[in-house]
């Protein structure tokens, strides 16, 4: 056989080859546009890397959908190393009013008491302040640098027509109206009942300086005082329209009950009401002090147990005042329903007891200046506030009472 023929039999691979492309021909292709990854990996080279992971079989079924970003993870493993130091953090740049402290103690703290100046933006303390300011003002405010020093306020005139006018006095008053408002000796000898009772400290009225001269003084100070804020004179409670009625103030309303005022201490607030009327107050001096503003001082000896001044002017419902700036509210009855509260706003009509000193009752030299005690008392069936002196007053002692003698809730940690 010539050598050159290509063989028939059925072993020869020429013939299986020719054979399967022959079967391949009859059949109608098919264009295939993608691979398993079986067939990828079986006719990839062997190399030395580590097994592939397996992918999961649901995996595989999904269809596949473009990719369009790789996650940091992925970025970060197939990124190569180098030798490098770790990026630098970038600082945080802080806004202006991030690090505002204040100008005074130099702290960022309690920022809810930092207040702005509405010209400079320097930040200061409400209890920083000097005088202290209560809580954050309403509207505009200007600190201590951007605003003239406080000068001292202007005197008023001692002229005792001009006085007498500024605190209706009725000149004409007879002396008389005041002796049958004190009751005698023998009165009060006879009304006493041979049981013994326990001894009961006794409200006094006060003593007026003897001096007339000395008494237009004090009153004049009173009146630069009042007139410097803006205060009409009122010395008792006063209710004004779209505010608490008179019928609201009722003592028995009181969670707990208010003790009810003597009736011999009640004819020593009367007698003191009648000496008031002809001009003849308690021996006391308004003076203005840089660092607390104004102060109330004894110009005369006082002593323990007396009647000071009666806490006045307008009566109006706590939730009212809600967000009042006033820094002299006075609270004049807790009900159990919190919108039967009332307090007493001395910021339109008051009288001297508006301007006496407050004590940081949370330390022990704070309570050591306490000379006047502040007592709620039920008269004829209504809430009075009554200012009383707690111990003997010496004559040029400041006079101090704690402010927080119910509640305990108005902050006094900054007060001198």
């Amino acid at each position: 056989m010539d050598p050159a023929t290509p063989s028939s039999s059925p072993s020869s691979p020429q013939l299986g080859l020719k054979r399967t492309t022959a079967s391949t021909l009859e059949e109608p292709l098919t264009p295939k546009r993608h691979c398993s990854m079986d067939d990828v990996m079986s006719r990839a080279p062997a190399v030395d890397a580590p097994p592939p992971v397996a992918r999961a079989a649901s995996t595989l079924e999904e269809p596949l959908t473009p990719q369009r970003y790789s996650s940091l993870d992925d970025v970060m493993r197939r990124a190569p190393a180098v030798d490098a130091p770790p990026p630098v953090a970038r600082e945080r740049v802080y806004t202006y009013y991030e690090t505002l402290l204040c100008e005074t103690c130099g702290s960022a703290d309690r920022e809810d008491d930092l207040i702005l100046c509405d010209r400079c933006d320097r930040g200061h303390h409400t209890f920083c302040l000097r005088p202290i300011v209560s809580q954050v003002p309403i509207g505009p405010w200007f600190c201590p640098i951007c605003t003239p020093p406080i000068q001292a306020p202007k005197s008023f005139p001692v002229n005792e027509r001009k006085i007498f006018n500024f605190f209706g006095i009725q000149k004409d008053e007879q002396d008389a109206q005041a002796a049958e408002c004190k009751p005698s000796k023998d009165a009060r000898r006879r009304k006493r009942s041979l049981v013994m009772h326990k001894k009961r400290r006794r409200i006094l009225p006060f003593v007026p300086s003897d001096d007339g001269a000395r008494r237009l003084k004090q009153l004049a100070s009173l009146a630069s005082a009042l007139t410097t804020s803006k205060t009409e004179f009122c010395n008792e409670l006063t209710y004004m329209p779209n505010m608490a009625p008179r019928s609201s103030n009722l003592a028995r309303l009181e969670v707990g009950g208010i003790q009810v005022l003597h009736k011999e201490d009640k004819e020593s607030l009367e007698l003191c009401t009648t000496m008031q009327k002809r001009g003849k107050f308690p021996p006391l001096l308004v003076v203005y002090d840089s660092q607390e503003g104004f102060t109330v001082q004894a110009d005369g000896n006082i002593k323990d147990m007396t009647f000071l001044a009666e806490y006045s002017g307008d009566v109006d419902y706590l939730e009212n005042r809600a967000n009042d700036d006033c820094d002299c509210l006075m609270t004049l009855l807790l009900s159990a329903n919190p919108s039967q509260n009332l307090v007493i706003c001395p910021d339109k009509r008051g009288n001297i007891s508006r301007f006496f000193s407050d004590i940081n009752n949370h330390t022990p030299d704070g309570k050591k200046k306490k000379n006047v005690k502040c007592v709620r008392y039920n008269i004829d069936g209504e809430s009075h506030v009554l200012l009383v002196a707690c111990r003997d007053i010496a004559c040029g002692d400041k006079l101090y009472y704690d402010y927080n003698g119910y509640e305990h809730a108005y902050p006094t940690h900054h007060f001198l």
